[in-house]
């Protein structure tokens, strides 16, 4: 499996000014070679290899007194900025074609020096990890690294970020082997909500830490101070800084929220279900603050990698699924169920919790999709029939 390995930089003011001139080259040779690439398509002529591509915005560009400066950054820094416009273009094509399953791909589009986030990509001739553990860079130097945990193996490549708090970051990429955990019996249905971020089939509710509403004042406050700095100014520039200081507290505690809970999720239970929700489609209602604070794509898209990596089985049930109305004891579906409406009673007599009878079905449903999917029988097997049912003879006719 691979993974990313994310850790924090803290580049000299040298480091940060050839970082710089990194990320400035870098765009701008994605720029040119998407320029190019459009100038073909609207002039009526074929495709640009990748390779005549290469040539014409680096090797030849270098030798151009106006881009002369491409050389003063590393050459795999400038050959990996034009292989993400390749893989731009062929994921374009793949999803127009068909041939890429999902949302449709938008066509490759300019780079902004303005962009929030700035990255570079090496593969290994371009970086070396020291053995004092600093991070080696081409053109760069040795970039000082705080190691929070140790790598499992050599990287293939790593990511030089900046984000918009101005915070650096390295991203490695690594080849690791799967950790099988020990097995257990327990398995787990997910029901995901607003007033519980998560409720178990076994009835246990996670709070939901609406991390976003408790940071709401002070970002109000920070963005008022903003609104207020005359543009182009230093004083805005900061108050721009401390805004997205803010908002990366709240990016930053709510991904550790949703780390340690998958972890814990995943290292108790040998099956874990939930349910498959239209995130996008939540997030167009009047709950849509609530929808993007509450982060379940996030969630999930942890506990399904986490369940491929221990050796745990992870199903999403379909969408459709009526869990909340389901009766978990009788099977009876209620008509109508509003979101309002947290208890209810079965004709048969059950009381149910809204979402913990919704988690229970989850499980259910997994369950038998698992059985299913592993060879289980669909149909009840065939039976001798009863000798006072109804037969097919003439005589009973």
């Amino acid at each position: 499996m691979r993974l990313r390995y994310n850790f924090r930089l803290h580049p000299s003011p040298g480091q940060r000014q050839a970082l710089a001139r990194a990320f400035g080259c870098a765009r701008t040779v994605y720029n040119d070679g998407l320029r190019i690439r459009r100038e073909a398509h609207a002039g009526g002529l074929p495709y640009i290899k990748d390779t005549d591509l290469q040539k014409a915005v680096i090797t030849a560009a270098k030798k151009r007194p106006d881009r002369a400066w491409l050389g003063e950054v590393s050459s795999v820094v400038l050959v990996q900025a034009l292989g993400d416009l390749h893989v731009a273009f062929r994921t374009f094509f793949a999803s127009v074609t068909g041939k890429r399953k999902g949302r449709k791909v938008a066509a490759p589009r300019f780079r902004s020096r303005k962009d929030s986030r700035q990255a570079i990509r090496l593969t290994r001739n371009g970086f070396l990890v020291r053995p004092h553990g600093r991070l080696y860079v081409a053109k760069v130097g040795e970039i000082e690294v705080v190691w929070s945990r140790e790598l499992p193996s050599e990287p293939s490549s790593v990511t030089v970020v900046k984000d918009s708090a101005g915070r650096y970051f390295a991203s490695f990429v690594i080849e690791t082997a799967d950790q099988v955990l020990p097995q257990t019996a327990s398995e787990i249905g997910i029901d995901l909500g607003l007033t519980h971020f998560a409720i178990t089939s076994d009835g246990r509710k996670v709070a939901n830490p609406r991390i976003l509403r408790r940071a709401a004042k002070r970002l109000r406050t920070l963005q008022k101070a903003l609104s207020r700095k005359e543009k182009g100014s230093a004083n805005r520039a900061k108050a721009k800084l401390k805004v997205a200081k803010a908002h990366a507290r709240v990016t930053d505690t709510r991904r550790d929220f949703a780390h340690k809970l998958s972890t814990t999720l995943i290292r108790d239970n040998q099956a874990v279900y939930v349910e498959d929700l239209a995130v996008s489609g939540l997030a167009r209602t009047k709950l849509a603050r609530s929808v993007h604070d509450a982060g379940w794509s996030q969630f999930v898209s942890m506990l399904e990698y986490k369940a491929r990596r221990y050796g745990r089985h992870f199903a999403k049930i379909d969408r459709w699924f009526p869990s909340s109305k389901l009766c978990s004891v009788c099977g009876s579906i209620a008509t109508s169920m509003p979101l309002n409406v947290r208890s209810w009673i079965c004709p048969c007599g059950a009381v149910h919790d809204r979402d913990v009878n919704a988690a229970i079905n989850i499980l259910a449903a997994g369950r038998a999709d698992r059985l299913n999917a592993c060879g289980g029988d669909v149909r009840p097997p065939l039976a001798v029939a009863d000798a006072r049912e109804a037969g097919t003879h003439r005589s009973v006719a």
